[in-house]
């Protein structure tokens, strides 16, 4: 009973599990790790610093590790124990929704066709997810 209660005491919170999962789809995504920021951003956290507070009490916990010393260098260990949780499933879809929001919104700050081109695709993303709907003024 004593590592059972041990045991529940290292699972991570839902709000770890969010930042977990975060991690795990953004490596799946790009083949590297999300940066501090771009994981701030994503997540809606007030600073970097509040990331790596998170970040180390995963790594402590035993659910991530970092690779090196170097930046993109997170690694999710226990991969299965994210997949598995239902509510946390349910936040993926806040999530996706946060890192499109995130991305269009860096894309604003640039004056570039390329850029114009890829918030467009980025709104139709949203809307085939059901996140905006589409209006008759969009789409004349």
């Amino acid at each position: 009973m004593a590592a059972q209660a041990q045991s529940a005491a290292i699972n991570p919170t839902k709000k770890q599990y969010e930042l977990l999962l975060f991690i795990d789809n953004f490596i799946k995504d790009n083949g590297y790790g999300p940066s501090y920021r771009e994981i701030m951003r994503a997540l809606n956290y007030k600073s970097v610093s509040t990331v790596a507070v998170h970040i180390d009490n995963l790594i402590s916990r035993g659910h991530l590790r970092k690779r090196d010393n170097s930046a993109r260098s997170l690694e999710v260990i226990d991969v299965a124990a994210v997949s598995t949780m239902p509510e946390v499933l349910d936040s993926t879809d806040a999530i996706t929704e946060r890192c499109i929001r995130a991305k269009i919104a860096d894309l604003q700050k640039q004056d570039d066709n390329k850029a114009r081109q890829d918030i467009q695709t980025l709104q139709s993303a949203l809307q085939i997810l059901g996140y905006e709907e589409l209006y008759e003024a969009d789409s004349a």
